[in-house]
């Protein structure tokens, strides 16, 4: 039906229906949208569709008297009905030609402009220079309408020309758009622009349950919220007299991005009048268009045969070189951002984000998840609440470590001063006797990290990473709630295409959805399942076999260094064994984790799971398996078994009768535990940093310098389309974000496992963090491919596999702090056997003796090696002139009890600790669930008062009579 531009329509005043309104007269608006409802009495101009030609456009002015009454009320109500007046019939939001002339609007109008004024559109009839601009810009097709949401790449010299040709004809029968353009720098390269209809996007966004807005949100407030909004108005008040938090991000300085506000639900062209379509263009997110399209490459098949689909196969067989969405232009512009505002939202995320000197600022993190998507969005928001979860933890680790310097003091004395005490040869051949004041330096520094303290801090970390878990979740629900994930979960997720390939000729009935989908069998997976578990053990023996090639290593090099020619080597021939161990021991890590990832890869495709995050979990279960015993068990080996079974002077044991076991340093093991922590987390770190920013990088330049070798100019490179920057820069990750994730785990493990003996892990940490948020954004936006946007609602097996690592900490720390400290001797000393057993417990002078107590007497003749006299060694056994000489003596049976006394103890009250404070943090706030119940209940109301206003509006067009009832 047309009308001319003169004619208007007015609803006619509704009575209420007999469901209660969603907004009740005693709710108030959200002060935040006061401003949107002020102008609601004026007439709502709303900008017709442009149709095909023939058409004529109308532009309908709605006063609603309804709207007008239930503003009375102070309800926002008026503003979610608001567009039912405008959808004047189905025919209004659909093209009738795929060169529909509407208005191109893109995300990019979002965008906070510094009081730019919008110019009027030009005329159809007149030549615009805006469709070429916009086609040279590499954002659109060549008329400078349709939006480029995916980019496939082939080689023009390719053999598969019959499968790219079916893959591109099906494509088009499924209602894509392609269109080819050659490479400017590599005649071979041939580019195919994809672009997704108005139609296709809607078909597939209800074939996919995408959520869309469809009304602005209505907020409820009871007398508590009231009292609160008052409270923090005042606070508001309060805190502008306060200097600014600097590590907020000007609120001007981002977009507002309008989903936020609004309700949403599950896309239907049946009802598409309840949808807020203001454009076309934009109703649909770039990241939603590019995750349709990429759904439909998925499922698109390229030959005759189940097996025979998606582009993930079509890149392994070479028939495509990549397939990626592109970047929404450059992340640079000539312009400052201050005064001109950002080109596109990667400029924005480049500036407010991505750059070095935003360091110290919060990550937009609403704005990372409308341009890479939720799954990229949550990680990074893991990484930001577990960086600031980081500072408390830092803070007290540095106290300990600095705070309690002086509290050992005279037990350094002890060591320091002691010139006559000679301790026992540590080597069979070419040793000298040392002194026990030679090994005053390392007393000292093992006594920063081993000390009153130490029992404090692995108690704090233990609850640290309770408590960091437990409102992660909290923070966690906050975000599926703003970013409308809450109901996605409960949708059924897809098959993987290789699974739909393998098994489809077993199928059975899917429980949830009702239709037949390919199954398998309980024996097949069993059998591929104990195949896969196999090799993880084989994997994990590999890694146990490399530990011990490094322990013989070092019980070789031991020897070496302490006859060694050099005097420096020779005095200090202990640190030399562990330093070079460490460092063969990581040159091992790094090269294991390559066959690792390979091996772990196999294995998880050998298993078939059924969908992708059944996949990704999988293989992420595998890697963390293979790195955590790779990087952890040469650290378990150094806390448990150094020194345990060396055996004493003159009765030593020998690994294969040839070579004598390692024993610890005079000033215990401690200190050969923090230099292996130390070195291997520093280097590591910088490994990965290098690995995630240096090597794409070089990449990067490596392709620039070859097309300059081509003969092509840097003046040319920036004609260069937007498609071909992107196939210059590097894909990212096969494994998506495993790798970031995996990195964090493991040095969380770090961070909590072994804190009891390293207690600087997380202040390096948090500096690695820093840089490490810094860094990936640098990577996201300026050195990788725009990735696929995907969903998620949680950091997947992560969250599990953080909780078993809290869990694994509590353990190791009570071993550390009992079997591989002092602490338990000291305490066994002060109480037992010390000069304050009748006093009561000083510290500063009940350890005075304490060295001498825990070292043992040898008599030299009984070595054959020509000395004479005594010497010490570190030991609870009985002199060579007691009855029973070099036999254990009472003291140790105490130190041991108390050893296994500590154990249990400190095991079952910081497991106490940790299940009291998680029951006491709720998954959920309190505030976000009611919020959640409203929404709901808001929701039915508003679909049940929409339907029935569109209803009535039907019957009124057809002359029909209609009453105020459900039909």
């Amino acid at each position: 039906m047309n009308t001319s531009k003169s004619e208007t329509v007015k609803e006619h005043p509704l009575k209420p229906s007999r469901r209660s309104m969603p907004c009740l007269a005693q709710s108030q608006t959200h002060p935040q949208s006061l401003s949107k409802h002020s102008s609601f009495l004026q007439p709502n101009r709303v900008q017709p569709q442009p149709l095909s030609a023939g058409t004529s456009t109308a532009t309908v002015d709605v006063v609603s008297e309804r709207g007008k009454r239930l503003l009375s009320l102070k309800c926002p109500f008026t503003d979610l009905l608001r567009l039912i007046s405008i959808g004047k019939d189905k025919d209004t939001y659909t093209d009738d030609s795929e060169h529909g002339n509407y208005e191109v609007r893109t995300d990019q109008s979002l965008l906070i402009q510094n009081k730019l004024t919008r110019q009027k559109t030009e005329p159809q009839t007149k030549p615009s220079l805006k469709t070429d601009a916009m086609a040279s810009s590499g954002l659109f097709f060549k008329d400078g309408k349709k939006r480029i949401d995916y980019i496939l790449v082939y080689k023009k010299s390719s053999l598969q020309v019959e499968k790219r040709s079916t893959f591109e004809k099906n494509l088009r029968a499924e209602g894509l758009m392609l269109e080819r353009e050659p490479a400017v720098t590599n005649s071979d390269i041939m580019f195919v622009k994809i672009h997704c209809p108005w139609e296709t996007l809607c078909k597939y966004a209800e074939r996919m349950n995408i959520r869309m807005p469809f009304r602005k949100k209505c907020y409820y407030t009871d007398w508590r919220s009231k009292t609160m909004g008052s409270l923090q108005r005042n606070m508001r008040e309060l805190k502008s007299w306060l200097p600014r938090n600097p590590m907020k991000l000007d609120k001007e300085a981002l977009p507002d991005l309008e989903e936020t506000d609004c309700y949403t639900a599950p896309f239907s062209r049946a009802r598409i009048h309840h949808f807020t379509i203001n454009n076309k263009d934009s109703f649909f997110s770039n990241s939603t268009r590019s995750r349709i399209v990429h759904h439909m490459l998925q499922r698109t098949k390229y030959e005759d045969g189940k097996s025979k689909m998606g582009i993930n196969r079509l890149l392994n067989n070479g028939t495509y070189e990549a397939a990626f969405p592109p970047h929404e232009g450059s992340h640079k512009s000539r312009h400052p951002i201050k005064t001109h505002g950002a080109q596109n939202h990667r400029h924005l995320l480049y500036e407010r984000w991505a750059r070095w000197g935003m360091w110290y600022k919060y990550q937009p993190l609403d704005l990372i998840r409308r341009y890479f998507g939720e799954k990229i969005g949550l990680y990074f928001a893991w990484l930001g609440w577990y960086t600031g979860m980081l500072i408390p933890a830092a803070l007290v680790g540095l106290f300990s470590h600095w705070g309690l310097w002086t509290v050992f003091q005279n037990q350094n004395k002890e060591i320091c001063e002691a010139n006559e005490t000679i301790m026992c040869p540590m080597c069979k051949r070419n040793c000298t006797l040392q002194k026990l004041n030679e090994s005053c330096i390392y007393a000292k520094v093992t006594h920063l990290f081993d000390n009153g303290g130490t029992v404090f801090f692995a108690i704090f970390m233990a609850i640290w990473a309770t408590v960091f878990l437990e409102f992660w979740k909290r923070r966690r629900a906050v975000l599926t709630y703003d970013w409308d994930l809450i109901d996605w979960e409960d949708e059924e997720e897809e098959l993987r295409p290789q699974f739909e390939a393998k098994y489809s000729q077993v199928e059975r009935v899917n429980p949830i959805t009702g239709k037949p989908e390919p199954f398998q069998p309980f024996p097949d997976k069993l059998s591929r399942l104990m195949v896969s578990v196999s090799g993880i053990f084989f994997m994990i023996s590999l890694v146990l076999t490399a530990v011990f090639a490094v322990v013989v290593y070092r019980l070789v090099a031991m020897e070496q260094f302490a006859s060694f020619k050099w005097y420096f080597i020779k005095k200090y021939w202990q640190f030399a064994t562990s330093g070079t161990g460490v460092c063969i021991n990581f040159m091992i890590i790094m090269s294991l984790n390559v066959v690792y990832e390979k091996v772990a890869y196999l294995l998880t495709d050998l298993e078939h799971p059924r969908t992708e995050s059944e996949w990704e979990n999988s293989f992420a279960l595998k890697m963390f398996l293979f790195q955590f015993v790779n990087l952890n068990s040469s650290i378990f080996y150094i806390a448990f078994f150094l020194g345990r079974f060396a055996g004493r002077p003159g009765k030593y044991n020998k690994l294969f009768n040839r070579w004598r076991l390692e024993e610890c340093h005079p000033s215990g093991c401690l200190i050969d535990l923090c230099l292996q922590m130390g070195v291997i987390m520093v280097l590591k770190q910088m490994w990965n940093n290098f690995m995630e920013l240096g090597y794409p990088l070089l990449q990067n330049w490596w392709s620039r310098r070859k097309m300059k070798r081509r003969g092509q100019s840097m003046e040319h490179k920036i004609s260069l389309p937007q498609w071909e920057k992107d196939w210059n820069l590097q894909p990212m990750n096969l494994h998506g974000l495993m790798d970031e994730y995996l990195e964090m785990v493991l040095q969380f493990g770090f961070t909590t496992i072994f804190v009891a003996a390293f207690p600087l892990a997380p202040l390096l940490a948090l500096l690695n963090n820093i840089i490490e948020i810094r860094l990936d954004a640098y990577k996201f936006v300026t050195q990788w491919r725009r990735p696929m946007p995907a969903r998620a609602t949680d950091i997947g097996i992560w969250y599990g596999i953080l909780e078993g690592i809290g869990v694994l900490a509590v353990i190791t720390n009570a071993f550390v702090i009992a079997i591989t400290s002092d602490y338990i001797p000291r305490f066994v000393y002060a109480y037992k056997y010390g000069p304050c057993t009748d006093q009561g417990y000083r510290q500063e002078k009940c350890l005075k003796g304490y060295v001498n107590s825990s070292l043992s007497v040898f008599d030299l003749s009984e070595l054959g090696m020509g000395y004479s006299g005594y010497c010490r060694y570190r030991d609870y056994r009985a002199p060579p002139w007691s009855s029973t000489p070099y036999e254990f003596t009472l003291q140790f049976w105490h130190v041991l009890a108390a050893r296994l006394a500590f154990i249990i103890v400190f095991e079952h009250l910081v497991f106490g600790i940790k299940s009291f404070i998680a029951y006491l943090i709720p998954d959920m706030p309190k505030d976000l669930c009611d919020r959640m119940r409203r929404e709901k209940y808001l929701v039915q109301e508003m679909m049940y008062e929409a339907e029935l206003e569109h209803l009535q509006r039907e019957r009124k067009k057809n002359g029909k009579q209609y009453h105020h009832e459900w039909p």
